[in-house]
């Protein structure tokens, strides 16, 4: 198989699989329901964000937009970049890892740019897909996130300094497919970074 054509499956499986989970538990999963896959480290547990990582937020509206147009903008440059690898024939790993990234961007945008447009509210019912009262507009939708991995839960020791004696969760991020595109990708490159950033051999 080409070099193009694994970057296009791999973009295009890593989307599909991110955008049906996501659709699947906003027209199943009411805001804020969970279930246990396994107890203790594997939840499913339905939230929503303005797409900033753990949830927070700037500038409100406004905020929103730009955040959704700085996505656009980074897609385009994450595009660019591997289409160079692609034509500089660079290890597969590379291709696979760039892609996922380039996926997992494009994954959230599609969350921020259509949701709003297409989904009515979650909070205290099930979404409805192309809904005649979407919860907002274009370009203002909010990411679905449902992968909750709280590993250890519990009272820190007193004699760790600051934070001794807090209650305290491992890992309490809620994340998506396409954040974990991304995760993937990053970790691929840090074992491939000789072959993804090659050093200029000197004359």
């Amino acid at each position: 198989m080409s070099k193009k054509n694994i970057a296009i499956l791999t973009v295009a499986l890593a989307i599909l699989i991110d955008q049906i989970s996501k659709i699947y538990i906003k027209t199943h999963f009411m805001l804020g329901e969970e279930v246990v896959v396994f107890p203790n480290w594997f939840i499913i547990h339905f939230t929503e964000n303005n797409g900033m990582a753990w949830g927070f937020e700037f500038g409100g509206r406004a905020g929103k937009l730009f955040l959704t147009f700085f996505r656009l903008v980074a897609v385009s440059g994450i595009v660019y970049w591997l289409w160079q690898t692609i034509k500089k024939a660079t290890h597969n790993a590379v291709i696979v890892a760039i892609s996922l990234i380039l996926a997992g961007a494009v994954g959230n945008i599609i969350d921020s740019v259509f949701y709003g447009a297409i989904f009515d509210s979650s909070r205290g019912k099930v979404a409805s897909l192309f809904s005649e009262n979407p919860y907002g507009e274009f370009f203002h939708g909010k990411v679905v996130d449902m992968l909750y991995f709280p590993m250890w839960e519990g009272t820190l020791p007193n004699w760790l300094p600051f934070v001794g004696g807090n209650y305290f969760t491992f890992f309490n991020a809620i994340f998506n497919g396409a954040d974990s595109w991304i995760t993937i990708g990053v970790i691929i490159l840090f074992f491939f970074h000789k072959q993804a950033f090659p050093k200029e051999e000197k004359a």
